[in-house]
């Protein structure tokens, strides 16, 4: 079933249980992945790795935002986007923690062959394509800078 079938699903069982947190966070959803179909050079059915992207996305600007509103004082706001936040993880796959990613990282700094920080970009490439969708970017990136400046 894809994304935006569950979705779907899942906004008429939550209008029904009249739960507005998770009716709220599946919108958002739903409304993302429908920009995401329309944006020019789309093709007709968006792919597994597209929809986590797109949530991945969605997740980021709910950290970014409840940040500032947490830094400005703004409980009520803050809340409402660690709410919808929750929401939007549900969908995607497991993440990882930082010691499995230094553990993946380390493996791709071994298969290639990466001595010093010069050869972040090549680590960074495989690195995203390995763990997309099971890792923040900013965390990956975090730990090969921190792995290849200890080398």
């Amino acid at each position: 079933m894809s994304l935006e079938t569950q979705i779907n699903q899942d906004i008429k069982a939550a209008m029904i249980a009249k739960d507005n947190v998770r009716l709220r966070g599946l919108r958002a959803i739903k409304a993302a992945i429908l920009l995401a179909k329309t944006e020019k050079g789309q093709v007709e059915e968006m792919t597994e790795d597209t929809e986590i992207k797109v949530l991945q996305k969605l997740v980021k600007q709910r950290k970014e935002s409840a940040e500032i509103y947490q830094q400005q004082g703004r409980e009520d706001l803050y809340q409402i986007e660690v709410e919808e936040q929750e929401v939007i993880e549900a969908y995607l796959p497991k993440q990882l923690d930082r010691a499995e990613i230094e553990e993946a990282i380390k493996g791709i700094i071994a298969s290639t062959g990466a001595s010093s920080i010069k050869d972040m970009g090549k680590v960074m490439g495989a690195a995203n394509q390995q763990l997309a969708g099971k890792a923040d970017g900013r965390t990956i990136s975090e730990v090969v800078k921190a792995l290849l400046s200890n080398n």
